[in-house]
């Protein structure tokens, strides 16, 4: 059995009605956002197709089923204060955005959505005054956005309005979540992807019905129901993402993970890690040290070449507003008294913004590619 795929402008307005249909069986699934026609059949349970660029930049267009969804959206509203009324503040041709539509149709509920344009405080404070107060508020963010509320006042407070806020789509620097939790916002982490339906893991612990396995090379592997049925057209992909486990399908990461006081800590991407001198430095505790630093807004670690150690450990740093960024030396002080000499940076590099991809994740090629630039220029 299959049914037809049909492509949508990524607007919530056009993209609810079509989004229940599709999760209902009545409707062709659809194709939020995609990039010129779609024309091809999918499986009949098969109700969202999310385009996304994958961890390699490859694009690969990943198969939903209206189960999958459905598990989803119903074990968030366990985990949280049960259905309610949320604010969309994310691209719906995104699956975090997409995520926020699909458990409004499971609640019988219209979400709020931002003015379009660039996110602006103002905005969202706007938006959250309209947001019915008949149930549970929530929103869903990534990192960027909160950086912005929580340096606004208004913004702020509105955020103190919501039952819960779902942070995702990029590694959250622990100073930020200490911050926003201190200011009184309810935030609540997620972890997951396109091919889990979004957030699967929240604050380090799964969802219900989901399973995570750390398998010999230090990968995450995600099992249970929100898994999706595979890619577009791309057996090849479906292959090396989902493997069998103990006889149980897994969708085996490119993330690399630890448990940790009983909860799920991700380390960072496996294709992400720098090996500088024989010894390999995941990005992501390093970027936990610095981001806690005085003077540091954001920040992203890299590995560029080096001709004596390979690659070489980079810190590529937004300073914050009116605030001097720390040195090379305080940097990698800092670095070496938490985790070792060997993951301290060898190369600091100061940026105005740090470029990104998707709904605010951080595009480290990107971020590679400015620090040779910038430690280029520096030797000219």
């Amino acid at each position: 059995m299959s049914r037809p795929l049909r492509d949508l402008p990524a607007r919530p307005d056009l993209l609810l009605a079509a989004l229940s249909a599709a999760l209902s069986g009545r409707g062709p699934a659809i194709a939020p956002g995609a990039h010129g026609p779609v024309s091809a059949q999918v499986g009949d349970d098969v109700a969202v197709a999310v385009r996304t660029s994958g961890s390699t930049g490859e694009p690969r267009t990943v198969l939903l089923s209206a189960s999958a969804l459905v598990a989803s959206g119903r074990a968030t509203h366990a985990r949280l204060a049960g259905p309610g009324r949320w604010l969309l503040a994310l691209p719906t041709e995104h699956v975090a955005g997409l995520q926020v539509l699909v458990r409004s149709v499971l609640a019988g509920t219209s979400p709020v959505t931002l003015p379009t344009g660039p996110f602006r405080a103002a905005g969202f404070v706007a938006a959250s005054a309209s947001l019915p107060a008949d149930g549970p508020r929530y929103t869903s963010l990534v990192p960027t956005q909160l950086v912005r509320l929580l340096a606004d006042e208004a913004a702020t407070a509105a955020l103190g309005g919501f039952d819960a806020v779902l942070l995702g789509g990029a590694a959250a620097p622990p100073d930020l979540l200490a911050r926003a939790r201190s200011a009184g916002v309810a935030v609540v982490t997620t972890y997951g992807m396109s091919e889990t339906c979004g957030g699967c893991v929240y604050d380090g612990t799964p969802l219900d019905g989901v399973t995570v396995r750390i398998d010999d090379d230090g990968r995450i592997l995600l099992a249970g129901p929100v898994l999706a049925d595979g890619y577009l057209d791309r057996p090849d992909l479906d292959s090396q993402a989902f493997v069998q486990v103990d006889g149980v399908r897994h969708l085996r990461t490119t993330d690399l993970g630890a448990w940790s006081a009983g909860t799920l800590t991700v380390l960072g991407r496996a294709d992400d890690v720098v090996v500088t001198g024989g010894a390999k430095v995941p990005p992501g505790p390093v970027e936990a040290v610095l981001a806690g630093l005085p003077g540091i807004d954001e920040v992203c670690v890299v590995g560029v070449p080096d001709p004596e150690w390979g690659q070489a450990v980079v810190a590529v740093v937004v300073p914050a507003a009116g605030v001097r960024p720390p040195s090379l030396g305080e940097v990698r002080a800092a670095v070496t008294d938490r985790i070792g000499p060997m993951h301290a940076p060898r190369h600091l590099v100061v940026a105005d913004s740090l470029p990104v991809r998707g709904p605010g994740k951080i595009d480290r090629r990107a971020a590679a590619q400015l620090a040779v630039h910038q430690l280029e220029r520096n030797l000219t």
